[in-house]
């Protein structure tokens, strides 16, 4: 790609992004552009051709790159953009400020985003996903967000805006996150803290941290997350449904519907983008032909299937 803006970031051509994502696979970013605050971002997007393809990327937890990589711009939000600060009962996080160190930030100042503790990821995708468990939601407590178009202007949008919605929302088309205002509640930092720590329990307990997925794969058919409540019932929940198919513990290649958790895709080992992506629609396939539903992919899935 030639002619590109000038930036006071990085521009990396042909940059590998496997690397850059938890499930460890997928091709390069035909241009990966790191840029070095929102006003880089949001100058080289107004200089940059309209027909070039544009794609925000956070730390890739929640995202499969397929093996033949992305064409045009791949941008990655790094230290420029993962301020937290804390004013007067809100809090305000930049789109690359990761979920646990936010919900941590906001404990210690008494404010209650701890549904936030156990989601991997950053601010960003949170925002973009609606990223939610035990009941909570980033739409219960979003003020509002900043974001950078794809002409290189910049806008503050309030929540409403974005009508979030069970793991969606809609922002403008080409829209890149910068940053979110939270209202949350107040909360004794101690009992915030144990809380926290509760969860981070039962999260290990129950889901492979230490293994290489990219999360839920895929949204529970009910419609919500898992409440973890005593009176959450597992009916229509991915796991569930799965586990009904027979597909905990199938394979493909060296993909893997996960034994401890089947709703977690995982590269056991030298998997490519394709066995993991191929082995998630047979378990659709597989859902779907044994219970009539049809599972709706969580993780989101990018970039070409084979190089040109």
């Amino acid at each position: 790609m030639r002619d590109l803006p000038p930036v006071r970031g990085t521009l990396t051509p042909q940059r590998p992004l496997a690397d850059l994502t938890w499930m460890r696979v997928g091709g390069p970013a035909e241009v990966l552009f790191q840029p070095a605050d929102a006003e880089d971002l949001a100058s080289f997007l107004a200089a940059l051709d309209p027909s070039v393809p544009v794609f925000p990327m956070g730390v890739g937890s929640n995202l499969i790159v397929r093996d033949g990589g992305i064409p045009g711009i791949v941008v990655r939000l790094g230290r420029g953009f993962n301020s937290i600060a804390i004013d007067c009962g809100t809090v305000t996080a930049g789109a690359a400020a990761l979920d646990a160190h936010v919900a941590r930030r906001a404990a210690e100042a008494g404010l209650d985003l701890t549904f936030l503790r156990t989601i991997p990821g950053t601010i960003g995708g949170a925002v973009r996903m609606n990223a939610g468990c035990y009941g909570s939601y980033v739409a219960d407590v979003l003020t509002s967000v900043q974001v950078v178009l794809r002409d290189g202007t910049v806008q503050d949008l309030p929540a409403a805006d974005l009508h979030l919605a069970y793991r969606q929302s809609t922002l403008p088309e080409g829209a890149i996150i910068l940053g979110a205002t939270f209202a949350p509640p107040a909360g004794d930092p101690e009992e915030l803290a144990a809380r926290m720590d509760d969860q981070l329990a039962k999260r290990d307990a129950t889901q492979p941290t230490k293994d290489r997925t990219a999360g839920s794969t895929f949204r529970n058919p009910a419609g919500f997350s898992s409440t973890g409540r005593a009176d959450d019932t597992h009916e229509l929940k991915a796991w569930a449904v799965i586990d009904a198919a027979g597909m905990r513990g199938a394979t493909l290649g060296g993909a893997v519907m996960n034994t401890m958790h089947p709703n977690f895709l995982t590269n056991a080992g030298g998997a490519t983008a394709a066995d993991l992506e191929d082995l998630g629609e047979l378990v659709r396939k597989k859902v779907y032909d044994s219970q009539g539903i049809t599972l709706e992919w969580e993780i989101m899935r990018v970039g070409l299937r084979h190089a040109d």
